[in-house]
């Protein structure tokens, strides 16, 4: 469990594990208020204003916009990159209200208590400093700070494939080679306690494949995922070989193809009152 940051530099310290690359903002744009933020809705009235950090290609930042207005949202990530992403997808609702901004959760360019809600999905999982980014976060709520996280832990599959083995145990060697915590969904509670934040409630909810259409989906996008440049450079980097990341594609592949396919996470989720 981490507290603090484990190394001087910026970039390291919060290295997206991810990257860039167009499965991982494709896999992003699937994600919905509904089968992403489903804790946080019955929180949400028209009229709040609302900080999405991390906000990625912005699908769960709009979803919650439209629910929002005519409250004031904004979206921030690092990258300017899916920023673009997010724009563009806000261009392609009709969404002219909702804007983003490229900026850091460890220092957001806003005054106190600017906004109702600040939430962030999948994001605490990548820092070193989570907690840091926790009281950050409730430096500019006025109201509620909401955080959902998963698991790696949890990642439960079958058939059990040795490459996929191999593939679970790949990307914990390398979110901890980063100074992430690929399990934080175990600590957020504690986590936001560290940051100061008492008035705490916890739950706890999955996605799972295991319908034909959501196991092709999430079969080639993982492979397309591991062959992809930023996998293969840091399992490599982990001591892992090219043929071991072709044994992890293929085993994605593999598994897609069963009639027997299943695999499920569990995300914790955390909604905190300011």
């Amino acid at each position: 469990m981490r507290t603090q940051s484990q190394t001087p530099d910026h970039a390291q310290r919060n290295r997206y594990t991810h990257g860039y690359e167009q499965p991982v903002l494709a896999a992003h744009a699937t994600r919905t208020a509904e089968n992403s933020a489903g804790y946080l809705l019955p929180h949400l009235h028209p009229g709040m204003s609302l900080l999405d950090v991390g906000c990625g290609p912005a699908a769960i930042t709009l979803d919650l916009a439209a629910r929002l207005r005519p409250g004031q949202v904004v979206g921030v990530d690092t990258s300017a990159q899916v920023l673009a992403a997010a724009r563009a997808e806000a261009a392609r609702r009709g969404d002219d209200t909702t804007s983003f901004q490229q900026a850091d959760v460890s220092s957001l360019p806003f005054d106190d208590g600017s906004f109702d809600v600040v939430h962030a999905h999948q994001v605490l999982q990548h820092l070193a400093d989570p907690v840091a980014a926790l009281r950050e976060m409730a430096r500019v709520a006025g109201s509620l700070v909401a955080v959902r996280d998963v698991e790696y832990r949890t990642m439960s599959f079958f058939p059990e494939l040795p490459g996929l083995e191999m593939w679970l145990d790949t990307y914990r060697r390398i979110a901890r080679s980063n100074a992430a915590e690929p399990d934080a969904g175990r600590y957020l509670k504690a986590w936001a306690r560290a940051a100061g934040l008492d008035d705490v409630a916890v739950t706890v909810s999955s996605w799972c494949y295991a319908d034909p259409v959501s196991v092709r989906w999430w079969s080639r996008s993982q492979a397309e995922r591991v062959h992809g440049q930023t996998f293969t450079r840091q399992a490599i980097e982990a001591g892992r070989s090219a043929a071991d990341v072709e044994e992890m594609v293929q085993a994605w592949i593999d598994w897609g193809d069963s009639p027997d396919a299943y695999f499920t996470m569990a995300h914790t989720e955390v909604i905190a009152r300011v």
